[in-house]
């Protein structure tokens, strides 16, 4: 007989059934032996991140298969919200997905469908040959299988804000993920994640998904950032990145140990952080994430 299988519980269901905050981060590397160390180091999710990361439907399959033995959540990031995109993520066994840049609840309406069958949605049929079903050992897959995918919207945008209320109020739109980065951007303040224009417009999106019943995330690698949204009512929070904290403590070590003894190193050509013209030195800030 083969062995039947119980698939793990949702990110929403674990947000809805938790007492605090779910803490979060970001694996952008593609790589399963840090997509592994991450979901072991005791945060309750791990965003593995296909829009703006070297990851395709092997990579992030193997990450997959790498957490499955610790209890976090995986989510995953397409690189687009495409219904053929979401079939296929959905079909590797992805449970919960973070689409980007959500505008409108119109656009939230056609995710929805994209991640349910027909008799609610477009998804195509194929799952007794995918890994979402495990090969057809989970019972009753096709009839219960909304039941086991979360749905997280992004909002990214002022149009977004200006919409949120009504993104939140979509049916199957599980939650809403800020991502001041973008936000950022679209506000005409471009890498000033803590602009306090961007700050009242992540606390306008927190206080419009409450009100709709719905969780709310938030990006905030910074942690006054992550400490003001949580304060807000947002109920989970990405705090780092795997290449930001590989990339911050590396720089650390240069810096004690090299740093005061030979100067600063160079690193010409356009793969230099920050370009060729930015300047280097004890003094330099660090990137903001």
């Amino acid at each position: 007989m083969p062995v039947r299988v119980n698939l793990p519980e949702t990110f929403a269901a674990r947000i809805a059934g938790g007492s605090r905050p779910q803490v979060g981060m970001w694996v952008c590397s593609g790589s399963p032996i840090i997509a592994e160390i991450a979901a072991g180091s005791g945060v309750d999710w791990v965003l593995l991140d296909a829009e703006h990361s070297p990851n395709g439907l092997e990579s992030i399959l193997g990450q997959l298969y790498a957490m499955s033995g610790y209890p976090v959540a995986p989510v995953v990031r397409p690189p687009i919200g495409d219904t053929v995109v979401i079939k296929q993520y959905l079909d590797l066994g992805v449970q919960n997905l973070l689409v980007p840049m959500v505008d409108s609840a119109e656009q939230a309406t056609e995710l929805v469908r994209a991640v349910r069958y027909p008799g609610g949605g477009v998804r195509g049929v194929g799952a007794s040959l995918a890994r979402s079903s495990r090969w057809n050992r989970v019972a009753d897959y096709l009839q219960n299988a909304s039941a086991t995918i979360s749905l997280i919207v992004q909002i990214e945008s002022a149009t977004a804000v200006a919409a949120a209320a009504e993104i939140a109020a979509v049916d199957g739109v599980d939650a809403l993920f800020v991502g001041p980065a973008d936000l950022a951007a679209s506000m005409g303040v471009l890498g000033q994640q803590s602009h306090p224009d961007v700050v009242a417009a992540v606390l306008s999106s927190i206080e419009a998904g409450r009100a709709a019943g719905k969780p709310v995330g938030v990006n905030a690698f910074v942690a006054e950032d992550a400490e003001r949204y949580l304060a807000a009512g947002a109920s989970f929070v990405a705090v780092g990145a795997d290449v930001a904290i590989l990339a911050r403590a590396s720089e650390a070590l240069a810096d004690r140990f090299i740093g005061s003894r030979s100067g600063d190193a160079e690193v010409s050509g356009s793969d230099a952080p920050g370009g060729p013209d930015t300047p280097r030195g004890p003094d330099t800030p660090r990137a903001s994430y």
